[in-house]
């Protein structure tokens, strides 16, 4: 039902998002490109007839406008939504976004960066605290063989195996962060190929799940809500991903919210989450009955083709994965703003 009911819409979703970032791309501004991408997705949200609540929402690390854990959104969360939206219609449902993933990427003008969201019923999907989590992603041929306590190299052969191939043609993602020289040293020893990225690793995970996109594996530590995101592409897709709460501020290097691991500790039982260490299936970052994920490219990636401009108009590519109906659909649409002198179709 949410795929047939919110299909179109949570794509409409995603491209006005792309579009409003896209026209700061290169300009030297991610916070600028994150806030008009974040206004332009509440703005087309707000005019679906849904109650949807944010549990994944972004912002919170570096200060940056946010949709915020807890917002509510859609036409029927108005003050006078009894008027116009049919209670017995009504879908309520959990939203996990980040309007502008890469900020960076676009900020600078590199590839990778996309705006993304996933959607489930009420209860679907897990309300990640704004931690980082170590992760593991891994094509579908691998799903259930792999596995994160495991070595880098382990899982290497593992992959190799499942895949038929050697461990030297593999490739595999790693954020370009300090924590991670001894896991890309591993990677390297092991025989495998390693492609650093400075940002967007929802992009990297999902790509695992699409034979010919060259990626085979994810690895390393990344922000939690991201791997929620990917978690639930992953699920639609038949890929692995398993997470780890990643709590101590010494592992990261990078700074948390929390001032320390004891407060870290502490905030994560004010929400629930008293088993710190658990490790997290796919299922289980994304447990709803029905999952829905959209992504639009707002630089070129390695699945989808950014946002291009013309006169009159912009042309984007999304990407719809669903565990209703098992597709994984992209998306070309043409976006006429006013009357386009030309339709560009290359």
């Amino acid at each position: 039902m949410l795929e047939t009911t919110l299909g179109l819409e949570i794509i409409e979703v995603v491209e006005q998002a792309a579009i409003a970032s896209a026209k700061w791309m290169g300009k030297g501004e991610k916070n600028i490109a994150d806030e008009v991408a974040v206004e332009a997705m509440r703005e087309r949200m707000n005019k679906i007839n849904m109650r949807g609540r944010i549990v994944i929402g972004e912002g919170e690390r570096d200060d940056a406008p946010m949709l915020y854990i807890g917002e509510e959104v859609g036409i029927c969360t108005k003050p006078d939504a009894a008027n116009f939206c049919n209670i017995n219609e009504l879908i309520e449902i959990d939203i996990a976004v980040d309007p502008c993933e890469g900020t960076n990427l676009v900020a600078y003008g590199q590839n990778g960066s996309m705006a993304v969201l996933a959607i489930s019923e009420k209860g679907g999907l897990f309300a990640a605290p704004d931690f980082y989590m170590k992760k593991l992603a891994a094509p579908p041929a691998a799903k259930g063989h792999v596995d994160i306590n495991k070595s880098a190299t382990e899982n290497l052969k593992i992959i190799a195996e499942c895949m038929n191939r050697s461990i030297e043609e593999l490739v595999v993602v790693v954020m370009d962060r300090s924590r991670h020289n001894d896991l890309v040293k591993e990677i390297r020893q092991a025989g495998a190929r390693v492609r650093l990225i400075s940002d967007g690793d929802v992009s990297a995970a999902i790509s695992c799940a699409f034979s010919g996109s060259n990626i085979h594996a994810l690895m390393g530590i990344g922000a939690a809500p991201e791997g929620v995101i990917s978690a639930a592409a992953m699920r639609c897709l038949g890929g692995h991903f398993q997470g780890q709460l990643i709590y101590d501020p010494e592992i990261v290097q990078t700074g948390l919210i929390g001032e320390s691991k004891e407060s870290n500790l502490e905030r994560l039982r004010s929400m629930g989450i008293n088993n710190p260490d658990k490790v997290y299936e796919t299922e289980e970052l994304a447990s709803g009955e029905t999952v829905l994920f959209a992504a639009c490219g707002i630089t070129p990636g390695t699945l989808m083709e950014g946002v291009r401009f013309f006169h009159g108009g912009a042309r984007t590519q999304s990407l719809v994965i669903s565990t209703q109906s098992s597709t994984a659909r992209f998306v070309d649409t043409i976006h006429m703003f006013d009357k386009p002198k030309t339709i560009q179709l290359k």
